[in-house]
C-alpha cells in the first residue's frame, strides 16, 4: 500500500519535517521514527503468528480478497439486483383462490368549531 504517496511527496515531507524539526533534535526524531516503526513491523509479525497459531493451518487457504467489505458497493449490489434476469415463481392456484377480503376505507373525522380535534395537555 502506498497511499498515493510518491517519491517527491515523501522527499516533500521529509524536507518539511527537517525545517520544522530542526538540526539540533534530527538525530533524535529520526531515532525515535527508527524504532517506532520497528516496533509496529514486530507486532504485525506477532500478530500473524499469533494468528496462524489461533487458526492453524487453514489460514493460509481463505480468500481474503473475498473478505474484503470494499467489494460491497450498495450500488453495484442494487445495479446487479436490478440488471439479475431471473423469472419470478408463478403464484399457486390455492394462493387466488384465498383472497384478502378488499379494505374498506374508515371515514375520517370531521372537525370544526363546534367539534375540535382532541387535544391531549400533557403532551404538549
Amino acid at each position: 500500500m502506498t497511499f498515493g504517496l510518491t517519491f517527491e511527496k515523501l522527499l516533500l515531507i521529509g524536507l518539511i519535517a527537517v525545517l520544522i524539526i530542526g538540526p539540533d533534535r534530527l538525530p533524535k526524531v529520526a531515532e525515535s521514527f527508527a524504532r517506532t516503526v520497528r516496533r509496529a513491523g514486530e507486532y504485525i509479525r506477532d500478530t500473524k503468528s499469533k494468528m496462524r497459531d489461533e487458526i492453524g493451518p487453514e489460514i493460509d487457504d481463505v480468500d481474503w480478497r473475498k473478505l474484503d467489505p470494499r467489494q460491497y458497493d450498495p450500488r453495484r449490489i442494487i445495479r446487479d439486483a436490478l440488471l439479475e434476469d431471473t423469472p419470478k415463481p408463478a403464484a399457486p392456484a390455492v394462493a387466488t383462490a384465498i383472497a384478502e377480503p378488499p379494505r374498506v376505507p374508515t371515514p375520517r373525522p370531521e372537525f370544526s368549531r363546534t367539534s375540535p380535534p382532541p387535544f391531549d395537555v400533557e403532551a404538549t
